[in-house]
């Protein structure tokens, strides 16, 4: 569903993504994994068609980012870390007039609109202005932006910063539900993230890919749980700099 092939992006003679390659495959919920500033948003502004890469290829569903781009937005939800919410509209206005921008025809928008709500726990909230929701519940309508459509793809980054406890066991739940009818990218820094929620997992450190796989099987070949080897990716660095 999603293959990447020696992407790489530079700013001037920073490399912020370094010919990192990997695959995500159908009904898949990915774990891309790393501490901040490693290149995890970078390669998802890629993937969403908002950032040109350097060099490299990048599919979703079959078809470039770069070549065929507007087939790629077709087919893709984008939950960036701070969601484009405007504050002077309602939920359900807020949602509407992205299912209207993402072009769903006007005679199944309603029933599209309705269904996202459920499925995104909004019901409550339909008629509230955006600019008076918590932080969990701004997160569920920028969840819900990126849903209506109905996407075979879903990017999302940094979902849970800045929430609470209740409301990341809440999000966490949502999206794990959404496994299986959608492909998902979860970009994180956060490792029980990824543990709980992912089936496969991407660690990415100062823009190089370390390690990818099921997290089955990268636990199972490395002999240790995910934070093991994520701690020793990082350290190792860290010293090979010292040195």
């Amino acid at each position: 569903m999603i293959e990447v092939r020696g992407l790489t992006k530079k700013y001037g003679t920073f490399t912020a993504v370094d010919d990192i390659s990997f695959t995500v495959q159908k009904g898949q919920i990915l774990g891309f994994l790393g501490p901040n500033g490693a290149g995890k948003t970078t390669t998802m502004r890629i993937l969403t068609g908002y950032l040109p890469p350097t060099s490299g290829t990048a599919l979703v569903a079959g078809y470039d980012v770069q070549e065929q781009s507007m087939e790629v937005r077709k087919r893709i939800g984008y939950l960036p870390e701070s969601p484009p919410l405007y504050n002077d509209m309602t939920v359900r206005e807020y949602v509407d007039f992205c299912a209207a921008l993402k072009g769903v025809p006007g005679s199944k928008r309603e029933e599209a609109v309705s269904a996202t709500l459920e499925k995104c726990g909004l019901e409550d909230r339909v008629n509230q202005l955006i600019g008076t929701l918590s932080k969990g519940y701004r997160q569920r309508t920028g969840l819900a932006q990126a849903l209506v459509h109905d996407p075979e793809v879903l990017i999302l980054d940094e979902p849970t910063i800045g929430l609470d406890p209740a409301q990341i066991i809440e999000i966490r739940e949502l999206i794990k539900a959404l496994a299986g009818n959608h492909t998902v990218i979860l970009s994180t820094h956060i490792l029980p993230e990824v543990s709980v929620t992912c089936q496969a997992v991407a660690i990415i450190h100062q823009g190089k890919l370390c390690a990818a796989d099921s997290l089955e099987n990268l636990t199972r070949v490395h002999g240790e749980s995910l934070e093991e080897i994520f701690l020793r990716v990082i350290s190792s660095d860290v010293e090979e700099a010292a040195a």
